[in-house]
């Protein structure tokens, strides 16, 4: 799915012009069908400490090429920089700056990854390191270039960099599922979860839950759970029963028409998982409608409803989830849908950017409420996918959402369905309360 314009601009002629006036070159972005390969390589590990030792070690387990200078070598893949030692902002230029010489030398599609820790508000000093990793990273991220991306995993003190969420996230990270992930940070907060058996099936043997599931980015995340392995349970509207039912018969899914919105429909939920023998170790609660008006404009009628599907809906579902006792696995995980509206806000949507912001402290809350079964609950934050709901927009503010990211383009559904996918997986099990945003680094927000 390319829009006109970067479909110009990537012809000869409409890349002379581009260049020639300086309008934006949105590059290709490699996805997981474009480039199966795990990691890019060669990979450059940066960085002195017994972690930096570690991450060589790992990568070179995965039978990756893996370096530990940049000389000699006239195209990098991917560069990890392990700073989970700074202890003063004087120490990061020497691990740091070796990659200044090889920016240019990086591959198209390649990736910057950095390792340290999180700010613990003990020394002023190592916390002004840490502090600086991440606006090294987000700044960084801004100056990628040839659809290449920068993201950052910070690793809670205590947590080894062995640990499955770190593991995780940096196999997602250095792959083409994050294509439209740059700019972000995660942070590993413990060492549960468990390493991926099946890198092809990473799901295989779970079954998962989505919500709003008929059409577009519930559809692609269906899509994906399911080529991950995953026994699927679609859910939607009874007024979208004709496209789920198709969705279902493609996926061998199960189907389920129910308004989450309506009294009890928890609860059904429960009786449909009980009936069918299921029990659930995936929900993916994705369900979201939009009613945009200016605040000033606003009704009920607009504000009730998208508050009642984006938000409510979701703590309901999980109540009953969870109340339930015997329909939730062991370990389970909750991935929500939220937005960058509910991050930095956006005119005509103080309803929806309520849903959303709530979203986020939902899950911050139910991450804690989890962890004794050993589940997490964590969130994705989509910024501008090219979406049927999308390509309503008017034109002129659609073709401007669509450039105010560091990689210039619109992301894809399987952009959102790729992150929901890892945060579902067992080696996820150390990100609690995490949202990602899906959003190329947009302009606006963190």
């Amino acid at each position: 799915m390319t829009d006109a314009y970067t479909k110009f601009v990537r012809s000869a002629p409409g890349a002379l012009i581009a260049k020639q006036v300086g309008l934006p070159r949105p590059s290709t972005l490699p996805r997981r069908g474009d480039r199966p390969e795990p990691v890019l390589g060669p990979v450059v590990v940066l960085g002195e400490s017994d972690g930096a030792d570690q991450v060589a070690r790992e990568l070179l387990a995965w039978g990756t090429d893996v370096r530990r200078r940049f000389e000699e070598l006239r195209t990098v893949g991917s560069v990890i920089a392990v700073l989970d030692e700074v202890s003063t902002p004087a120490d990061l230029g020497a691990i740091l700056l070796p990659l200044s010489g090889a920016m240019r030398s990086l591959a198209p599609g390649a990736r910057v990854v950095t390792i340290s820790r999180p700010a613990a508000g003990q020394d002023p000093a190592r916390d002004a390191a840490r502090g600086g990793v991440e606006g090294f990273l987000r700044s960084l991220a801004h100056e990628m270039r040839r659809g290449g991306t920068a993201n950052g995993i910070l690793v809670g003190d205590g947590v080894g960099l062995d640990a499955p969420g770190v593991t995780g996230a940096l196999r997602f990270l250095l792959s083409a599922r994050s294509a439209f992930v740059t700019g972000q940070f995660l942070t590993v907060s413990t060492a549960d979860g468990s390493a991926t058996e099946d890198l092809a099936q990473p799901l295989a043997g779970r079954t998962a839950l989505v919500t709003g599931a008929a059409r577009g980015i519930g559809a692609a995340i269906a899509r994906t759970l399911a080529a991950d392995g995953a026994r699927l349970v679609v859910l939607d509207v009874p007024g979208a029963g004709t496209e789920l039912s198709r969705l279902a018969n493609e996926l061998r899914a199960i189907p389920v028409q129910l308004d989450v919105t309506s009294a009890g429909a928890g609860e059904r939920l429960v009786e449909v998982l009980r009936d069918r023998g299921l029990v659930l170790d995936i929900a993916v609660l994705n369900a979201g409608i939009t009613r945009d008006k200016l605040f000033a404009n606003m009704t009920p009628e607009r504000w009730d409803p998208v508050l009642a599907v984006n938000i409510s809906s979701q703590i309901a579902l999980t109540q009953a989830l969870l109340e339930a006792g015997d329909v939730l696995g062991a370990q389970p995980r909750v991935v929500s849908l939220a937005s960058t509206s509910g991050i930095a806000g956006n005119r005509g949507q103080t309803n929806y950017a309520a849903s959303k912001a709530g979203v986020m402290a939902f899950v911050d809350a139910l991450a804690a409420r989890l962890e004794a079964l050993g589940g997490t609950a964590n969130a994705v934050a989509p910024g501008f996918i090219e979406t049927e709901m999308t390509a309503r927009m008017p034109a002129l503010t659609r073709e401007v959402a669509r450039r105010l990211n560091s990689l210039q383009q619109g992301g894809l559904p399987v952009d959102v369905a790729e992150a929901i996918a890892f945060l579902a997986s067992s080696e996820a099990g150390g990100l609690r309360g995490e949202t990602l945003r899906v959003c190329g680094q947009n302009m606006v927000g963190k």
